[in-house]
């Protein structure tokens, strides 16, 4: 994978972690605590590596809400960290990076680093301050403790969890994502038609169709959302406001798909949604794959200088489907 495309996915996804995990707090600027969290999510090597400690997203959480309430004490000052909420970081707006941890990411990002979230965990346990060597303590391990076994499970291709391949009239695009729920929950998570509004977007409610039973086969119509997150109304074209939702696989514990469809649109071809789960040490590691029909003839050959972007835009799209079943569990 080329290093830039690797530099900047590895930004997108962190920064959406850390960012969520900072609004948990009412804070608008995440810093390289929040960064860390981020890190424990992450499906890299950097994250595989945290999570061989037995560090998980409860522990890590609770670990720097002590170390912010030790600091303070230190200064004598009697308060505590404020009590986190929900995440609200897709219904809000306003967030950035500290300049500390913004920097950081630059660095991991530099000359002859990798730029994946490996290369952006060592430059965390090195930052100065000590802060995350003092949250390691907490969580009963050390900076080189971590930096051993992120050595010992780094992948040498840095970050291969994207892959976009093409057959005749066809293309597919996978990512990896991890979240931290165990996998009988993230199977009946995925498996239920009513939580698909939880991780797609486009979808505001579904209800389903008369006769069918929930097995494969069995035909759901959604609806699109009036309004987003944040409140602002939602501008849906008529022909996009039903859809068209199918169960094609059923396999529990480890796979299954959704074929999504627009019924109103006259050259309706559907996107197939798959989900492979495998057991992962503190959660569970999903395979999402997106199918769906290439433009023929010279609709093709137009759309082939675009493809870079439609990559980059199709990433975006199951990054952010990924993102929203891990916000499903934290």
């Amino acid at each position: 994978m080329n290093k830039f495309i690797r530099a900047a996915q590895t930004s997108q996804s962190l920064s959406l972690a850390a960012m969520e995990e900072a609004s948990r707090f009412g804070l608008r600027e995440a810093g390289i605590e929040h960064l860390f969290l981020a890190l424990v999510l992450n499906e890299q090597s950097a994250g595989r590596a945290l999570r061989e400690l037995g560090i998980g997203i409860d522990n890590a959480r609770l670990a720097v809400i002590e170390q912010h309430n030790e600091q303070l004490a230190a200064l004598g000052i009697e308060a505590s960290f404020p009590a986190a909420g929900q995440i609200v970081f897709h219904q809000t707006d306003g967030y950035g990076w500290s300049p500390r941890a913004r920097d950081l990411i630059a660095k991991a990002g530099g000359k002859n680093k990798a730029g994946d979230a490996a290369a952006v965990l060592r430059e965390l346990v090195a930052e100065p301050s000590g802060l995350i060597s003092d949250i390691l303590g907490r969580l009963g391990t050390t900076s080189g403790t971590l930096l051993e076994v992120l050595d010992e499970v780094e992948s040498p291709n840095g970050n291969p969890t994207t892959a976009l391949a093409t057959e005749k009239g066809r293309a597919t695009m996978s990512i990896e994502t991890f979240v931290p729920a165990s996998l009988d929950e993230v199977w009946n998570f995925l498996a239920d038609p009513e939580q698909i509004p939880q991780w797609d977007s486009s979808i505001g409610a579904v209800n389903q169709i008369a006769g069918h039973s929930p097995i494969p086969g069995a035909l759901w119509e959604g609806t699109a959302p009036t309004s987003y997150p944040d409140g602002k109304p939602a501008q849906i074209k008529p022909r996009f406001r039903r859809r068209r939702i199918e169960l094609v696989t059923a396999q529990p514990p480890g796979r299954i798909s959704w074929s999504f469809g627009y019924p109103d649109v006259a050259r309706n071809n559907p996107v197939m949604m798959d989900f492979f789960l495998i057991s992962a040490t503190g959660g569970t590691q999903i395979h999402i794959t997106k199918t769906w029909s290439r433009s023929p003839g010279w609709r093709n050959l137009l759309a082939r200088p675009l493809r870079p972007i439609q990559k980059f835009l199709l990433w975006i799209s199951l990054f952010q489907t990924g993102s929203a079943i891990s916000r499903s569990f934290r």
